[in-house]
């Protein structure tokens, strides 16, 4: 009976690596004041005539404050990603009147563009949805406007999680940085260089989501502990 129950209570244990009560605690309050203040700037900025907020934005608020060290919730994708997405969606519109053509054509666009000019953002997928199923066709009224409001959304909520993640305790716009007041490999137990992470990425042909150099200090931090565990025997 105590076996089943443990073993169905690891269903509900995060899948992120690395991942705790705490930072699900402070992403929840992040979200709060994310989505918030982006929605009440939204409808004091904004006429009817247009979406105040747009859906992307809780897929990008759930980036942003629940994983702000992914390569895909850096500054640059956010806002990147979902304008250009949003952008290709709306010229998609233009060009494909079949709304189930276009709606493939638009996401699949959108994931090229993303990947060409290095802001990948999976809500971007979405912002191209939106634009073709709200028949926001390029060089319309109703295409300026829901392109300022993805624009306008996206840059508030970058500099609301700029402004919140001062606080977390985490570092955004994320950068790879050694742990403050825990001891420095003077060199890399295993002689591991970023050519070696590079090389065996490409063995396993996976994307990840996490970036080289905090992958290079992941594995630094780990041989500290193997070290320190097995007392410097190799």
């Amino acid at each position: 009976m105590f076996r089943a129950i443990l073993k169905t209570s690891r269903l509900f244990v995060p899948l992120l690596a690395g991942a705790s009560l705490r930072d699900r605690v402070i992403a929840s309050i992040g979200a709060v004041l994310g989505i918030g203040c982006v929605g009440m700037a939204g409808l004091a900025l904004f006429p009817a005539t247009v979406p105040w907020i747009v859906a992307p934005m809780g897929a990008s608020a759930v980036l942003l404050f629940a994983v702000p060290a992914s390569p895909l919730a850096q500054p640059w994708s956010i806002v990147g990603g979902n304008v250009i997405s949003a952008g290709v969606g709306a010229i998609v519109a233009q060009i494909i009147p079949d709304p189930a053509i276009a709606a493939a054509i638009a996401v699949s666009s959108a994931i090229l563009a993303m990947s060409v000019l290095r802001c990948l953002h999976p809500p971007g997928g979405a912002a191209a949805l939106s634009a073709v199923l709200g028949g926001y066709a390029l060089f319309s009224a109703h295409a300026t406007g829901f392109l300022t409001v993805v624009l306008v959304n996206s840059l508030l909520l970058v500099a609301i999680g700029w402004l919140f993640h001062r606080f977390s305790g985490h570092s955004y716009p994320h950068r790879a940085k050694p742990v403050e007041g825990k001891a420095l490999t003077p060199a890399p137990a295993s002689g591991l260089l970023m050519g070696d992470i590079d090389q065996a990425l490409d063995d396993l042909g996976e994307t990840f989501d996490i970036s080289r150099e905090d992958l290079a200090l992941l594995l630094d931090r780990a041989e500290i502990h193997a070290a320190a565990r097995t007392g410097g025997r190799r």
